[in-house]
């Protein structure tokens, strides 16, 4: 008798690991109901609260990344890891996986490197264009690194890379809404052009700043906008926009739950760079403006945004240039419509439309030769 699929996927940190990491747990249920998958995270992040909202288990490691700004802080970032590695060896030891997953985050490092240690396969999915440090080390030893954009073979070996693209929310590509559904969902007039302003899952700092700046332009612009601050700014703005007046076409939340929707009814987006928000919108043809930030390692964002707006699929702003360009470009952008249309094809050019089901594929592969190999 067959033993059922056992599978640990690691990382997470932010909704741009963890949203992939849960739609390639999906797939591999999709694939066999019966499979048994665990995720292991960084204790008080956020995937200890979506993952198990999503239906799967969870581990926690008292891990964390390296103070790069107070260097005498990182002897206990040293021991957490010390003790993040043998946590991870006893969770290892005990659900004894058949494949480790990781998609980035801090708690990936140490439960993909035991793994790999105790020779069970590893499969790395990296979603930016320029690798992580984290990644680097672990391709080493890992099986399959399964990837986003061409030419990652300067970071990876060759035969070790799938491209498979980034896995996105499921939700965003099975949605029903007609444009019109959409802006009435928000308060919106579908005649109307609007833009979206995300900035993460978490918020985005310097964009809020550029909304904020720039309210008589919004106020006067012809354009609907749907503003996500983040829980961690919304109170501030409030308080912020009552003292400015907020302008009528101007609708603020912190957080927006239907996703699908909020795209459906965008003509517009503005967006940090992260690799999950860029596969979003190259799967789903939204025109963008891309504000990479800075405040992440190797500055990949902008390297993100430089591999669209190389081919014209994407405008980029940088983050130094957002508080007095962005708005203003905003606005000319989506009254546009031969710039809107020509970015729309060409984003909807980059897109990998079975990213997840790919990379379950080749899971399912690696179980397949361990159990062969036992």
């Amino acid at each position: 008798m067959n033993e059922a699929l056992r599978v640990i996927i690691s990382g997470g940190g932010t909704g741009g690991h963890i949203f992939p990491a849960i739609s390639i747990a999906n797939a591999i249920k999709a694939k066999n109901p019966d499979a048994q998958i665990l995720f292991v995270g960084a204790e008080g992040r956020m995937e200890m609260q979506k993952v198990p909202a999503a239906g799967y288990e969870i581990k926690g490691l008292p891990i964390c990344g390296f103070d790069r700004k107070h260097l005498w802080k990182n002897i206990s970032v040293l021991y957490k890891i010390w003790k993040s590695r043998r946590l991870a060896k006893n969770i290892i030891k005990k659900f004894k996986p058949m494949v480790a997953v990781g998609v980035g985050g801090y708690a990936s490092g140490p439960t993909l490197n035991v793994a790999a240690g105790m020779n069970i396969p590893t499969l790395l999915q990296e979603q930016n264009s320029y690798a992580g440090v984290t990644n680097k080390i672990l391709a080493k030893k890992a099986n399959k690194i399964c990837v986003a954009y061409e030419g990652m073979s300067r970071f990876f070996p060759k035969d070790k890379i799938v491209l498979t693209g980034n896995p996105v929310r499921q939700n965003l590509l099975s949605s029903t809404y007609s444009h019109e559904e959409a802006c009435q969902k928000f308060g919106l007039n579908p005649s109307q052009p609007t833009i979206l302003i995300i900035g993460g899952s978490l918020g985005a700092r310097t964009i809020n700043e550029s909304v904020l700046a720039n309210l008589d332009i919004i106020k006067n612009s012809g354009v609907q906008f749907v503003w996500q601050t983040g829980g961690f700014y919304y109170t501030e703005i409030l308080e912020k926009l009552k003292e400015c007046g907020q302008p009528e076409n101007l609708v603020v939340t912190d957080f927006i739950a239907q996703m699908d929707a909020a795209y459906k009814a965008a003509d517009l987006v503005i967006s940090r760079a992260g690799a999950s928000s860029i596969s979003e919108l190259c799967l789903l043809g939204k025109p963008s403006i891309l504000v990479p930030s800075p405040n992440v390692a190797e500055d990949h964002q902008t390297k993100n945004a430089q591999a669209l707006t190389d081919k014209h699929a994407a405008l980029l702003v940088t983050d130094a240039d957002a508080p007095k360009h962005l708005i203003s470009l905003a606005t000319r952008t989506v009254k546009d419509k031969d710039l809107l249309k020509l970015i729309k094809d060409n984003t909807s050019k980059m897109a990998f439309g079975n990213a997840a089901e790919t990379i379950a594929d080749e899971v399912l592969k690696l179980a397949a030769s361990y159990n062969q190999g036992k």
